[in-house]
């Protein structure tokens, strides 16, 4: 088990979920439960993910984690191409 918040991939992360919040608080209101919702989640997810890694037991587990995480960063990035 190690301590997430000492991972630069999940200090990264965790300022992109931020920024992403900030920017989408700047959408239209009827995006509210539609594009800024799934953004947000979506973005949320991969610090999400990589800290639930990091508290599992096994390289494997973490692994596995790390690779929802990137699943997710990947949806994020579609999505923030379809709000352009």
């Amino acid at each position: 088990m190690q301590d997430f918040k000492k991972l630069q991939v999940w200090a990264k992360s965790h300022d992109l979920t931020l920024r992403m919040y900030e920017l989408t608080s700047q959408f239209p209101r009827e995006e509210i439960y539609g594009l800024t919702s799934q953004i947000r989640r979506a973005c949320a997810s991969i610090p999400t993910n990589i800290a639930e890694g990091c508290g599992r037991k096994s390289s494997a587990d973490f692994a596995r984690f790390l690779q929802i995480a990137m699943g997710s960063a990947s949806e994020t990035e579609y999505l923030i191409l379809l709000a352009r």
